[in-house]
């Protein structure tokens, strides 16, 4: 299984890639819905796995940086200031390897693009493109 450089999975439709925290109470309640619907996924763990500044870059670009940085996570609020007054869609993506805690979680990324956050939307959108 691998992206492409649009985040798009290649020679497998219906897998779904979920980035998010072990840890997270919303990434597991989306793995296991996502099991209970018959979806193939992999969960990539953030932390353990780190992945690269130019993927990040790349989705701070798809997704905008308000769509993609969770302003409310503990991790942000305990930033310095000096280090959240001047972030920008240019500069995020390393605060970001840095910090993978301010991440929205989870993310999708499957066969017709990506999708941020696990709302009735998002499950919507997840079992349409199946």
């Amino acid at each position: 299984m691998t992206l492409n450089s649009n985040n798009k999975i290649e020679n497998r439709d219906s897998m779904v890639i979920v980035y998010g925290l072990k840890n997270c109470d919303t990434c597991r309640t989306a793995l296991k819905w996502l099991n209970a619907q018959g979806r193939d996924a992999h969960f990539h763990d953030l932390r353990s796995d780190p992945i690269d500044l130019e993927t990040i870059e790349g989705w701070v670009t798809k997704m905008g940086l308000e769509n993609l940085l969770n302003r409310r996570s503990k991790t942000w609020r305990d930033l310095p200031d000096s280090k959240k007054q001047n972030i920008n869609s240019r500069n995020a993506g390393e605060l970001i390897c840095a910090h993978p805690s301010v991440i929205k979680r989870p993310i999708f990324i499957y066969d017709k693009g990506m999708l941020i956050g696990f709302s009735d939307r998002t499950k919507e959108n997840l079992m349409a493109n199946k």
